[in-house]
């Protein structure tokens, strides 16, 4: 059996009633927020008086609240894959021999 994946996009702040009653009726009721419905007449008729405001996806099956939240978790940070070359590194390189030098010539400054 094939299930609607309906995301809501768009915000339904000043829309008219009927609208946002659409919306209430598919279980939407904040941006991002995920619904599955099975793939029927009903629903898809839904769907199409609200198509501007949502994505619509067929999937195979619902995905459970902890799936979703899984699938929306950004990654947790990032890699360093290579050291970039010039750029702010060559800048850090020369403050810090410039900051030696300084301090030869002048005694103790701090930058």
């Amino acid at each position: 059996m094939s299930w609607f994946r309906i995301t809501l996009h768009r915000s339904a702040i000043g829309l008219p009633e009927r609208t946002r009653g659409v919306l209430a009726a598919l279980g939407l009721r904040k941006r991002s927020n995920v619904v599955f419905h099975p793939v029927s007449a009903q629903f898809a008729g839904m769907i199409l008086k609200v198509k501007e405001l949502v994505k619509v996806e067929e999937v195979d099956r619902p995905l459970t609240r902890a799936e979703v939240k899984v699938e929306r978790t950004p990654d947790p940070g990032f890699w360093l894959e290579s050291r970039a070359e010039g750029g702010v590194l060559k800048e850090v390189d020369a403050l810090a021999r410039r900051k030696g030098e300084i301090k030869e010539e002048v005694g103790e400054i701090r930058l």
